[in-house]
C-alpha cells in the first residue's frame, strides 16, 4: 500500500513537474535556437520555392492595403474610424505569416541570427542571396495584385478610390519622413518574429495587434508599401525615378535598419554569452 502511495505520488510530481514545464516561458536562448533553426532552414531552400513564396507573399499582402481601403469605405466617417479601418491592414501579414510565406521583413532577423553565430563569408552570401529573391518576389506580386486592382473591375469604384487615397499619402511623404518611418516598422516586424515561439495559440492575436500598430502609428512597411507604389506606377501617376528615391529605397534601408541592426543585433547582444558557453572553444573562436 505504502508502494502503491509512494509510485502515485511520483507520477503526480513528474505530471506537475511536466506542467510547470510546459507553462514556463521560453528563455531568450530558447527562443533564440528556434529563430536560428527556422532561418537555417530558409537559408537551406532552394531558388525556386523562395521566388514563388515570395511571390505568393507579395501577392497575399495586398489584403492588407484592401482591407484598409474596405473599412475606410464602409465605415462611417468619425474620429475613431481611423483607428478602426487600421485593423484592415493587419489581414494581409496574417495571411503571409500565419501561411509561412516568404516575407522580406520577416527575413531581417531569421536569416540574421544564423549569420552572427558563423559569420563567414559563405553564409552571408546565402542570406544576401535570399534577401534578393525574397525581396525582387514580394515586389513581383505586389505589383500583380496592383494590376488586378488597376487594369480590371475586380474592386468597386468606391473602394478602388479608397485604395488610391491611401497609396498616395503612404508614397507622399519625404525620404527621409519615409526612411524614419521605416526603422520602427522594421523593429515591429523582428519582435513579432521574437514572440511567435512562445504565443503558445495566440499567434493571430500577436499579429493582429503589432501590425495595426504599424498602421495605426503611419509607419512604413516596404512589401505592404510596394502595393501602394505599384498602384500609382500603374495608374501612371508615379515615375520610376520617384518611386525609388522617394519611396522604396529609403522605407527598404528603414526597415532593414530596425529589423536588422537595432532588434536583431539587441536580441542577438542577450543571448551571446549563452551560446558562446554552450560552444566548444574551437566553435566560439
Amino acid at each position: 500500500m505504502t508502494r502503491r502511495n509512494t509510485r502515485n505520488q511520483q507520477t503526480e510530481d513528474e505530471a506537475k513537474e511536466q506542467s510547470l514545464e510546459e507553462a514556463a516561458s521560453l528563455s531568450p536562448l530558447m527562443i533564440y535556437e528556434v529563430i536560428r533553426r527556422d532561418g537555417e532552414e530558409e537559408l537551406a531552400r532552394t531558388k525556386r520555392s523562395l521566388f514563388w513564396s515570395g511571390i505568393a507573399a507579395g501577392v497575399l499582402i495586398s489584403l492588407s492595403v484592401l482591407g484598409e481601403a474596405v473599412l475606410r469605405t464602409y465605415l462611417p466617417d468619425t474620429p475613431s474610424r481611423f483607428l478602426i479601418e487600421n485593423v484592415g491592414y493587419s489581414l494581409g501579414f496574417l495571411a503571409v505569416i500565419m501561411g509561412r510565406m516568404q516575407l522580406f521583413t520577416e527575413n531581417t532577423i531569421t536569416t540574421v541570427l544564423p549569420i552572427m553565430r558563423e559569420r563567414t563569408v559563405a553564409a552571408i552570401g546565402c542570406m544576401l542571396r535570399l534577401w534578393a529573391i525574397v525581396l525582387g518576389a514580394n515586389v513581383i506580386g505586389a505589383f500583380a495584385a496592383a494590376a488586378l486592382f488597376v487594369f480590371t473591375p475586380a474592386i468597386s469604384p468606391d473602394v478602388m478610390a479608397a485604395i488610391t487615397a491611401l497609396s498616395e499619402h503612404a508614397t507622399g511623404m519625404p525620404a527621409a519622413q519615409g526612411f524614419w518611418r521605416g526603422v520602427p516598422a522594421g523593429i515591429i516586424i523582428a519582435l513579432i518574429v521574437w514572440m511567435l515561439p512562445q504565443a503558445d495559440g495566440a499567434e493571430f492575436f500577436v499579429i493582429l495587434s503589432f501590425t495595426w500598430l504599424i498602421a495605426a502609428g503611419d509607419f512604413t512597411h516596404i512589401v505592404a508599401g510596394s502595393v501602394e507604389m505599384a498602384v500609382l506606377m500603374l495608374q501612371g501617376s508615379l515615375g520610376l525615378f520617384d518611386a525609388l528615391t522617394g519611396f522604396f529605397l529609403p522605407v527598404l534601408a528603414g526597415n532593414i535598419i530596425g529589423g536588422t541592426v537595432i532588434f536583431t543585433l539587441v536580441a542577438w547582444g542577450q543571448v551571446r554569452d549563452d551560446v558562446t558557453a554552450n560552444e566548444s572553444p574551437e566553435v566560439g573562436k
